[in-house]
């Protein structure tokens, strides 16, 4: 078997674990937003409790992803990725029997444990089998079913939650998963596991877990809770003593050194914390807005907000490919200027603003994030060597979690600070534009710096 045969029957099956598994992980989070009243009346809890079907999840997925991509790097990364998938799975099947609220949040914090194995392998185990002239394109692919997971699920989570209830969106999870699953465990290739397991780490574990918990803690509860400020600079102190320690020891789990000497790397993950930092809070506030000041049902609003991660499904595999013959940093610069162009049209929205601007505004974010998201990620796995893909795919990850953290903390302290106690049911249509004029403008800024990081960034 020549090499080139090899490599794609290698490329098959990985490719397939990898789109099912970047579905699955984004569908079941997309289409569970819809299912959240009825979770929540059933079992007769707290909004704060019920929030924590999505906090517990992201939290423990944030957390844990570098730890498993250095571990996975070390110790082999199919085995940290087929016994994440059956986490995952195993996890969704016994959500779908949960009896009590305290049960289903314990299996979705469970749950986030195993997408941190999936997070920080899937795109590593992908790249390992590809060569460099195809890596792009399948990067391409890969966020392309990221988008259709979270396209789908607002359309078949609401459909699945009406007819069947919110137990059967945990049911197709379990079914899905348990198919990659039995692909990963029969057809994923081994790999060579060049790391000695001893040189584990420990204490930067530790230290890396505390102060992400803290910091994402901390930017979720900014709003709510007055010591969340002081989360935030215990996790601020922790990050410092965190670097001091990694750049003593000998075996890292971030090796911080490759920050300070590679500067396209650094620049690929700032660019892409800002990049989720500006852009992930647009859904939810287009949702109020349409729902709240435009007077649309909640179907409608969902299919005018599909529009933008359908534009990144259709565009994200071309996006991909073309990395491969043009400077991934070009175009995830265009990516990210595109982005900001459609988040400023959105700083002049008002209660008669035209229909078909807004949905032209998302199409502008939906390419803008195509052309960022693929090229980004290989611009980020072209800055390291290859056994150094687990955390590097972990970092990335951890960017997106707490970029998600940071956007949507800032529109939380916003909406306070605007509106107070008041619910959106009672607040004036005015006033909600008002809001949304200050987080565009914010989200702009933030976008814009990030096209100068982008820029900056050169491939070493």
């Amino acid at each position: 078997m020549d090499n080139e045969t090899k490599e794609t029957t290698m490329q098959l099956p990985t490719l397939i674990v990898v789109v099912i598994t970047a579905f699955i992980t984004t569908f079941t989070g997309s289409a569970l937003n819809l299912s959240v009243p009825a979770i929540g009346s059933e079992f007769n809890a707290s909004a704060a409790m019920v929030g924590w079907i999505v906090n517990g999840y992201i939290l423990a997925a944030a957390v844990l992803a570098v730890p498993f991509g250095r571990f996975a790097d070390m110790t082999g990364r199919k085995r940290i990725l087929v016994t994440g998938i059956f986490t995952f799975a195993i996890c969704a099947g016994g959500a779908a029997f949960a009896t009590s609220m305290g049960m289903l949040v314990l299996l979705r914090i469970i749950q986030g444990i195993g997408a941190a194995m999936i997070f920080c392998t899937n795109t590593a185990v992908l790249i390992s089998v590809c060569s460099p002239d195809t890596r792009g394109r399948a990067l391409g692919v890969s966020v392309a079913s990221t988008y259709i997971g979270l396209s789908a699920g607002p359309v078949v989570g609401g459909l699945l939650n009406h007819n069947l209830g919110w137990r059967s969106i945990f049911i197709m999870t379990f079914i899905v998963s348990i198919t990659a699953f039995i692909i990963a465990v029969k057809k994923l290739p081994g790999g060579k596991i060049k790391k000695d397991w001893q040189g584990l780490d420990i204490a930067g574990n530790i230290l890396y877990i505390l102060m992400i918990t803290l910091i994402m803690y901390g930017l979720s509860s900014f709003s709510t809770h007055a010591y969340a400020k002081f989360l935030i600079l215990a996790g601020v102190v922790l990050f410092a003593i965190f670097i001091f320690h990694e750049l003593k020891t000998a075996h890292p789990i971030i090796e911080v050194r490759l920050f300070a000497n590679n500067i396209g790397y650094s620049f690929s993950n700032l660019a892409a914390l800002l990049n989720y930092s500006a852009t992930f809070a647009l859904g939810y506030l287009l949702s109020i807005y349409l729902q709240v000041v435009k007077g649309f049902d909640s179907q409608i609003a969902g299919i005018v907000l599909i529009s933008q991660p359908l534009v990144m499904a259709i565009l994200s595999p071309y996006a991909g490919r073309l990395s491969d013959r043009v400077s991934p940093f070009k175009l995830a610069s265009i990516g990210m200027a595109l982005c900001t162009v459609g988040l400023f049209s959105f700083i002049f929205i008002s209660e008669n603003y035209p229909f078909v601007l807004i949905i032209a505004n998302l199409i502008v974010v939906g390419i803008g994030f195509a052309f960022f998201s693929s090229p980004n990620t290989n611009a980020v796995m072209a800055c390291v060597e290859k056994e150094d893909y687990g955390v590097a795919s972990s970092i990335l990850s951890t960017m997106r979690s707490i970029g998600h953290s940071a956007s949507m903390a800032i529109v939380t302290f916003i909406i306070s600070s605007q509106m107070g106690t008041a619910t959106l049911n009672d607040a004036e249509p005015g006033q909600i534009v008002e809001t949304m004029h200050i987080a565009f403008i914010v989200f702009t800024i933030v976008c814009a710096v990030g096209i100068f990081i982008s820029l900056k960034r050169k491939q070493s």
